[in-house]
């Protein structure tokens, strides 16, 4: 079938590119040699206003200001540090640039906690949902990795947030998720052909961070909370039972990137 390729350059995902974010950690940590990554166990990658406030009220964070196009927070929990990073926006181009500054920071675990739509009929919302890989119907992925069906996560660091969900006795469903970033344009077409294949949300980021984490060779994976369904289409309600998933969620992604971390004295980030 002719048409016009995307990306547009054949092969641009072996060629090196121009602006290297090393030059975004270099800048910050000329006003602020603290500024470093390095020492945390991992990074939560969070898209929902409420749950960044939640971690600001409930949980031992600080700031670090002027480190992302941003906001960060550091955290210490049980003898670890982790950080926490939200207000970036949504949507794989977002997502893969904070996550470009997070890896040239020092970051190398990170794990996406955000909501999805439903793809099923016996899912709802406030359902966990483990992503084991993501359809690659956005188009930043396209310009990290070869072409291919599917972006795919972490093996190692996805079968931790299963171990951990296992053993707090959480229910959840594993599967494939639709990257799509033209949230308006998801059609009954691509919804029914998606859900007969078993595909089991609809998300805006995953494939997009899995492909920069691949390409950066760090460690990405992805849990969702089910805020709304497109087979039956029902809006968002901003359902209590969303709320509460979305803060379990945090938790377990928490627990999962502290396994088999070593215990630190401090935050070496925290200013």
């Amino acid at each position: 079938m002719n048409g016009v390729p995307f990306p547009l350059f054949r092969g641009k995902q072996t060629l090196p590119a121009v602006p290297d974010p090393a030059e975004h950690a270099q800048c910050v940590q000329s006003r602020n040699p603290q500024a470093t990554l390095a020492g945390v166990d991992g990074v939560v990658l969070i898209y929902q206003r409420s749950l960044l406030n939640f971690a600001r009220r409930h949980l031992r964070v600080g700031p670090a200001e002027g480190w992302i196009r941003g906001d960060l927070l550091l955290l210490e929990r049980q003898g670890r540090s982790y950080a926490l990073c939200g207000g970036f926006g949504v949507g794989a181009p977002a997502a893969g640039l904070i996550l470009e500054q997070l890896i040239a920071l020092g970051a190398r675990k990170v794990i996406t906690v955000g909501t999805a739509a439903s793809l099923q009929p016996d899912m709802h919302s406030g359902d966990i949902v483990l992503c084991n890989r993501a359809l690659r119907d956005e188009g930043l992925s396209h310009h990290y990795l070869p072409p291919s069906r599917y972006a795919t996560p972490s093996p190692g660091l996805t079968e931790r947030l299963a171990a951990a969900l296992h053993d707090r006795r959480i229910c959840s469903r594993s599967g494939a998720t639709w990257s799509i970033d033209a949230p308006y344009r998801e059609t009954d077409d691509e919804i029914s052909r998606y859900a007969a294949e078993g595909i089991l949300t609809a998300d805006m980021e995953a494939a997009g961070v899995f492909a920069v984490a691949s390409h950066r060779a760090v460690e990405a994976a992805a849990l969702f909370t089910v805020a709304d369904s497109l087979i039956d289409r029902q809006p968002r309600t901003n359902s209590p039972a969303t709320q509460a998933s979305l803060r379990t969620a945090l938790s377990i992604a928490l627990t999962a990137l502290g396994e088999g971390a070593q215990p630190t004295a401090g935050t070496r980030a925290r200013q």
